[in-house]
């Protein structure tokens, strides 16, 4: 599993409003692209600088791909990330609060301990 990976991919997509809108349309097709294109660039760092190793496991693929918010979190992915970028790609579908309280709801069988999100 990785989690920095995970969350390395909700950080970017969320931060531009243009993959937000990608990731929203055409999930399998984004996240394919930004394992391809973007996952093993280094965060903050100069263009052409890489490492060569980072990929997403099938569960992990799958879960973007789906939007399965429970499955990121219960995988390790922080639920600000996904919180954050979910509400950027559908709460304009939802009324005020709604897609926030269903987003808790879809969660509301996890308990303590709460899945590791450390990276």
């Amino acid at each position: 599993m990785t989690r920095y990976l995970l969350n390395k991919f909700l950080y970017t997509v969320d931060r531009d409003p243009d993959l937000v809108e990608r990731y929203r349309e055409d999930p399998v097709g984004t996240v394919s692209w930004w394992e391809r294109e973007r996952a093993n660039a280094l965060l903050n760092c100069h263009a052409g600088e890489n490492s060569t190793w980072l990929k997403f496991t099938d569960q992990e693929r799958r879960a973007l791909r789906e939007h399965d918010h429970v499955a990121l979190f219960e995988m390790g992915a922080h639920p600000f990330l996904t919180l954050t970028l979910f509400i950027a790609m559908f709460e304009r579908d939802h009324g005020p609060l709604e897609y926030q309280k269903a987003y808790a709801r879809a969660m509301d069988h996890i308990s303590l301990p709460y899945p590791d999100i450390a990276t």
